[in-house]
């Protein structure tokens, strides 16, 4: 392959002075799987690791086969409740490749080895003897007296079969996504269960508009506040919220109701806790892991994957597809990839030039697993999806692997919150530029699909503010009733609104949203802890106060619903890239066009402006489709969306259109003939 060749360059002449660069990552992503070709047959059967190691049953010698690679390991022994958690009657022996083996009958543990039966295995090694949990178990569960972690067979008489296939998104339909934590959140301070999950929420995604949820803390950790991101066992879903069956029930309800199911899946690190992850597995820092102080993430209290040995790149590999294909989820938000993919991790770094991407501090085995990665999805799901939650801008980021990319579908914006936080944090509304909040919008690469989101799960946690509270905080405790005035709670209310319109139609061409930001949900995430007294008042969703017609949530709830089927019905982020037509600072306004859609935000506190005039593209009558100001919305109702509204030519020739340009509102306008069209 030839520089001129790479696309990646081609495309964009600012990477020419790292084009060999680029070159040479194709070379390491097509020569590694050159090698697993060789050696293992195709990517596929590379990725089927967990068929071979942990426990899988011998239909041939009726039996089963547990293994485990521990190279430097000096013995290993299992035991659970089939031996009376006997350590040392049953040694597996090292096939001389450092894979360790036993088999168990069935003419002797038919009875005794059974689905449900509760399993470690003993490691003798360097640093001593310890229970641990095998690494490629598919069940772990906790003692509710003792907190113990324990393996679990996991082989059910009936096991699950699943009955819906995934939709199909129609073509112009945008992802729109739901985020989610499955324990989280029902409203009862609990653990919520993947079933109630599925009775109780699936429901209100659909009712909200939404096609697909993004499920947080799939893969078990020991750790319920780490929120997921600290996993000890990757083929094992959490069963502090139900079973396999379960989330796989889950899974095909989502699939039955139209909605997509993407896990948020952590492969950038995993949790130190020697007992139930794989941490020191077989007595070393490097079998999993880079060694030393390499191996160590500062920030996450971690440890980090050396993604340049083949059993590492199997393990994650072999995950990637389980999920996949054992419990059909439709692909992969990938977290922490900025982490991934530098030594550095992306911390004092300022991407500002070429190499920064390329040279400094790059972590190269990273980057070949995460295209080895995305290549195997989407030769397993060509209609998958994968997200990279990527803060640097990594060049080529979604771009095919073939053209000099990493093969992502998608980025998250991450800047996009970071822009809100700063805005609601440290500007008075007068202070707010216009030209810059355009530019922030639409400052990417609209040949590169990113996920829009104006706050997530990270803005919701202790430490942070949801965009509610950071607007409305303590008023929300006493004015959101609608028998009372609060000049807090309607401003809070109007630009909430306006914050999340003007994300969605010109931040991306997909959206996530997490559950209960678009009713404003009050407070913070604080999962328990001895801090709180170990309490889950605020680690749920309070579902009853969009219900409750006397409060003004619903409000907020309601113009999401309209925002959301409005951008999916009339194609707005799968458009072209929009074209501003005025940014005015006197009156903080801002006026652009999308997909013949004239988009009119005002976000001046005070100055509502009769017969403001705006320049438009094309002449003809124009109707409101959708007002922030709207009173089903919580909206003052200060504009007629009934009339009509012409254009006309002004001096200059050009087409223009006047309305009411209310303050602290936002108005859509579409030509009045493409309503007719759609009749």
């Amino acid at each position: 392959m030839s520089v001129s060749k790479i696309k990646l360059v081609a495309d964009d002449p600012w990477l020419e002075p790292v084009s060999e660069a680029i070159e040479q990552r194709f070379e390491r992503y097509r020569s590694r799987l050159a090698y697993i070709n060789s050696v293992y047959g195709s990517l596929a059967a590379f990725s089927r690791a967990d068929e071979t190691f942990g426990f899988n049953y011998d239909k041939v010698r009726k039996g089963w086969w547990y293994r485990e690679w521990a190279p430097n390991a000096r013995a290993l022994f299992l035991m659970g409740d089939f031996n009376n958690w006997n350590k040392y009657s049953h040694p597996l022996v090292n096939n001389g490749r450092g894979i360790w083996e036993l088999f168990l009958d069935d003419q002797t543990y038919a009875g005794s080895f059974v689905h449900e039966s509760l399993i470690k295995v003993i490691v003798q090694s360097q640093i001593g003897e310890h229970e641990r949990i095998p690494v490629y178990i598919k069940r772990v569960v906790q003692d509710e007296f003792t907190k113990d972690f324990s393996g679990q067979l996991w082989c059910p008489p009936k096991p699950y079969k699943f009955r819906h296939k995934a939709p199909v998104l129609k073509p112009g339909e945008p992802l729109l996504i739901y985020e989610a934590h499955v324990g989280m959140a029902q409203e009862k301070e609990g653990v919520g269960t993947y079933d109630e999950f599925r009775r109780l929420i699936l429901p209100k995604i659909v009712k909200a508009g939404y096609n697909a949820i993004q499920l947080m803390a799939i893969a078990e950790h020991p750790y319920y506040g780490s929120f997921g991101y600290h996993v000890s066992n990757f083929f094992a879903p959490s069963s502090r919220f139900g079973t396999p069956e379960a989330l796989k029930q889950l899974v095909d309800e989502a699939h039955k109701l139209g909605l997509l199911v993407i896990m948020d899946i952590v492969h950038s690190h995993t949790v130190k806790n020697t007992r139930e992850g794989l941490n020191l597995f077989d007595g070393t820092d490097y079998q999993y892991t880079h060694p030393g102080p390499r191996g160590d993430h500062p920030q996450w209290d971690s440890k980090l994957f050396n993604y340049g040995k083949d059993e590492v790149m199997q393990l994650l590999l072999s995950n990637v597809r389980y999920w996949l294909t054992d419990f059909q989820f439709d692909g992969y938000r990938f977290d922490g990839v900025t982490s991934m993919i530098y030594f550095h991790h992306g911390h004092g770094v300022q991407f500002d030039r070429p190499e920064h991407y390329f040279y400094d501090g790059v972590e190269y085995d990273a980057i070949t697993y995460l295209q080895l990665a995305n290549t195997l999805i989407h030769q397993l799901n060509p209609r998958a999806v994968s997200i990279a939650e990527e803060v640097s801008g990594m060049p080529g980021l979604c771009n095919p692997v073939e053209d000099g990319g990493i093969g992502f579908d998608y980025r998250l914006g991450m800047g996009l919150p970071d822009f809100w936080i700063k805005y609601l944090k440290d500007y008075s509304d007068e202070q707010w530029n216009m030209e810059e909040m355009f530019h922030t919008m639409t400052n990417r690469l609209f040949t590169t699909k990113t996920v829009a989101y104006a706050e997530s799960h990270d803005q919701a946690l202790v430490g942070d503010k949801t965009i509610a509270f950071r607007l409305m905080d303590k008023d929300m405790y006493f004015f959101m009733s609608k028998e009372t005035q609060s000049l807090i709670i309607d401003r809070g209310i109007a630009l909430h609104k306006m914050i999340r319109l003007f994300t969605i139609t010109l931040g991306g061409e997909a959206w996530l949203n997490f559950m209960g930001n678009e009713f404003g949900h009050p407070e913070w995430i604080d999962f328990p802890r001895e801090g709180n007294r170990w309490s889950y008042k605020h680690a749920r969703r309070q579902w009853s106060l969009v219900e409750k017609d006397y409060l003004k949530y619903h409000w907020l709830s309601d113009f999401d619903r309209a925002m959301i089927s409005f951008v999916k019905n009339d194609n707005i982020m799968l458009a072209l890239p929009p074209w501003k037509l005025l940014t005015d600072e006197a009156h903080k306004t801002i006026v652009f066009e999308r997909n013949r859609h004239i988009f009119v935000f005002n976000w001046h506190p005070t100055d509502a402006i009769p017969d403001y005039e705006i320049p438009l593209r094309e002449t003809g009558d124009y109707e409101i489709v959708l007002s922030t100001d709207d009173p089903a919305y919580g909206g003052l109702g200060r504009v007629d969306t009934t009339l009509s509204y012409p254009s006309y030519l002004n001096i200059d020739g050009q087409p223009c259109m006047k309305i009411y340009n209310v303050n602290r509102a936002a108005l859509v306008l579409r030509p009045v003939e493409m309503k007719n069209a759609d009749e």
